[in-house]
């Protein structure tokens, strides 16, 4: 087994009880396997310190007996409380209550006689028997404190009032008037009797129980933040004369009696209320004390104030408490198991076990793992795989994690029913694997080189070494952690697979016959019109226009469609025409570009032969290239060399603007009419068309 332990400068703190240590096992393995459990060596020799050290959901408080024999604790749910006996090393009874418990306090110097606050403002005493006698408070109660001088119980609640309960009378005392409400924690210093009462204000209020009266106030000046705080708990010295307070923002103050200025102030870091303060006396270094809130409980010195151990467990503190002259802790916290530390820097350990000394180095230094050998673990996508999800929630399959457990033989059953040919599958492979690893094993030449084998994913492969090399492709294929991706079949890559698509979503245009496709430039949209048209056309096809409706009687009507749709049918026509031109002139100019692009290739280049190469003679190329050059009359010279080159030089000229010929009319008035159709249209844009005006003189 392992004894969890941390250590700083040098100071180790072994953790001896509650979670995460030792060997977990699971409540219903330990109660279903408790016959095999007594021959598990491992289990009998866990390190189990008192038995039932725990409650059912959490702890609320725990404290020492005066003579250290005993320990009581408080928790819940059921509110209840418990016993244990140190000489025994086990629970000695628990008893259940009617409320939760807020603060308890031990009377005697055993567990016989105890006065506990409960949270329903109760007050109940128990001795050996049970509960001895039961009283109420106005307010609700938040701490007890017990003089043992006077028989004075004194209950802090929420009101303004400090509640007096003389045990030896049997009756309540007039309460204290405080200046402000709530009260959070009330101590005794064991000396001189001073009461000390923190407030839910940054006060501290002292009271001499003999003179009945306030002494003093002690107001905590906040200089870290401007926010308000409150004094969560306090804690004197067993000298009488040292002091100490924490606040709600995680702030502890330590003061001399005889001065109101703070010798130290310590922050405990993580801004929660300090929940308990412990001067730690009678142990094996001077001047340390203690300061716990709910994340951590620390160790440090009280004159310098540097930080000696720390305790943290997983769950949160809600009482810790020391057992004088050791260097034990418990704690009482959230989680079903209560916390056992011990730091042998502070001090040896208990009487009733001082047989930790001498096991803890050894159980820190054998650490081993913790197997289920009956059981197997299964992912919730087995579980799919095996058709077992119907069984989720039953004793069958338990959850733990992020699967379950399954039991082996259970589990050997159900895999062979959905998958009858799993075995023989599997024999083969480890036959063919067998196989393999003797062919390996064979002598071979010096010489010879063996290449790996690729049976699956040679895509991958090829990808690889395009991209990183044959040497990168060769040093992963034959690496032993991705041999299997390159060699069982139940590592094929599935292209078509939704989620390869998703990862994948554009593939190179190279990799596929689509990808080829795609690279051929499409059409656009006015060149696929104009072939439709053309192809139209080709076949005789023509647009039709649907006519309007029309009365037979209006001669005029019909007359005037008749010329509309004459008229675009000739704009049509123009319209092909012109997109027909449009495209052969546009073909020429893309062969003569190819033309012009082979001659400029070089001459021994297969690939750039054309046509006009291929069949004509290179003397008559020259010659022809020469008569060119000579037709031109610009004075431009055109300068070409064996490789295909040519340069062209030519002087520029300013280009001289035609002038616009003018058609002579002899008459005056066509003149006119002329000047206006050059202004305006030449045609009207609806001739024929009959005016929709009543007028019949307008236009005349």
């Amino acid at each position: 087994m392992v004894l969890k332990s941390t250590s700083a400068s040098d100071v180790s703190v072994y953790q001896v009880s509650g979670t995460n240590i030792a060997r977990s096992l699971p409540d219903w393995v330990a109660k279903k396997r408790k016959r095999s459990l007594k021959n598990d060596l491992e289990y009998q020799n866990r390190v189990e310190l008192i038995q039932d050290f725990e409650f059912s959901e959490a702890s609320n408080k725990i404290k020492v007996t005066k003579d250290g024999q005993y320990c009581m604790a408080t928790g819940t749910y059921k509110p209840q409380i418990h016993v244990y006996d140190f000489a025994n090393l086990s629970l000695k009874f628990d008893r259940h209550t009617d409320a939760e418990n807020v603060d308890f306090v031990i009377l005697s110097d055993d567990w016989t006689k105890s006065a506990h606050l409960q949270n329903d403002r109760s007050i109940q005493f128990q001795n050996k028997g049970g509960i001895h006698y039961t009283t109420r408070i106005p307010k609700f109660g938040r701490s007890l404190a017990y003089n043992d001088v006077n028989c004075d119980l004194y209950v802090g609640a929420s009101g303004s009032e400090l509640y007096r309960l003389n045990l030896e009378q049997g009756r309540f005392l007039n309460p204290f008037q405080l200046d402000s409400e709530g009260v959070n924690h009330v101590s005794v210093n064991p000396v001189s009797g001073l009461l000390a009462v923190g407030m839910e204000e940054n006060i501290v209020e002292f009271w001499d129980p003999r003179a009945r009266a306030r002494v003093a106030k002690l107001a905590l000046d906040n200089q870290f933040d401007n926010g308000p705080m409150q004094v969560t708990t306090t804690s004197f010295h067993s000298n009488g004369i040292n002091f100490a307070c924490g606040t709600s923002n995680g702030y502890s103050y330590l003061y001399d009696l005889r001065t109101s200025q703070p010798s130290m102030v310590k922050d405990q870091g993580y801004g929660f209320d300090i929940k308990k303060i412990i001067w730690l006396d009678n142990v094996g270094v001077e001047n340390k004390i203690l300061t716990s809130d709910k994340r951590i409980a620390k160790i440090w010195d009280r004159v310098d104030g540097k930080a000696y151990a720390s305790m943290e467990p997983n769950v949160d503190i809600n009482d810790i408490e020391h057992i004088p002259g050791t260097g034990m802790f418990l704690t009482a916290n959230e989680g079903i198991p209560m916390h056992t530390y011990y730091i042998p820097n502070l001090g040896p350990s208990p009487q009733w076990c001082s047989f930790l000394d001498s096991i803890t180095e050894e159980l820190e230094e054998k650490p081993s793992d913790s197997v289920y050998s009956n059981y197997r673990f299964i992912t919730k996508a087995d579980v799919k795989k095996l058709n077992l999800a119907h069984l989720v929630g039953s004793k069958v399959l338990r959850a733990y994690m992020h699967g379950y457990f399954i039991n082996t033989e259970l589990y050997d059953k159900v895999a062979l029913i959905a998958n009858p040919t799993a075995v023989q599958d599997e024999r083969e492979r480890e036959i063919r694997r067998r196989i393999e690893k003797e062919r390996e094993s064979r002598i071979r030449t010096s010489g010879a080189v063996q290449k790996p084998k690729i049976k699956v994913n040679k895509g991958l492969v090829e990808k690889l070494s395009s991209k990183r090399g044959d040497s990168a492709a060769a040093k992963v294929l034959t690496d032993d952690r991705f041999q299997e991706m390159f060699e069982d079949e139940a590592f094929q890559v599935n292209e078509d697979d939704y989620d390869y698509k998703q990862l994948n979503p554009v593939k190179s245009a190279k990799e596929t016959d689509e990808g080829a496709a795609k690279r051929i430039r499409a059409l656009t949209a006015a060149e696929e019109s104009d072939e439709e048209r053309i192809t139209m056309r080709e076949k005789g096809h023509k647009n039709h226009y649907d006519e309007g409706e029309s009365d037979d009687d209006n001669s005029d009507d019909s007359s005037d469609s008749d010329s509309d749709s004459e008229e675009m049918n000739e704009e049509t026509k123009k319209k092909i025409q012109k997109q027909l031109k449009s495209i052969e002139r546009r073909k020429k100019e893309k062969e003569a570009s190819e033309q012009f692009m082979n001659e400029m290739r070089v001459g021994s280049d297969a690939a750039a032969g054309t046509a006009t190469t291929d069949t004509v003679s290179f003397g008559s190329q020259v010659r022809r290239r020469d008569r060119e050059d000579a037709e031109k009359d610009d004075g431009s010279v055109l300068h070409r060399n064996h490789r295909g080159e040519a340069e062209l030089t030519f002087v520029p000229k300013k280009a001289q603007r035609k002038p616009k010929k003018k058609p002579a009319h002899s008459d005056s008035e066509d003149s006119d009419a002329e000047e206006k159709n050059d202004n305006g249209r030449s045609k009207p844009r609806f001739q024929g068309r009959r005016s929709a005006s009543k007028n019949t003189f307008r236009g005349m």
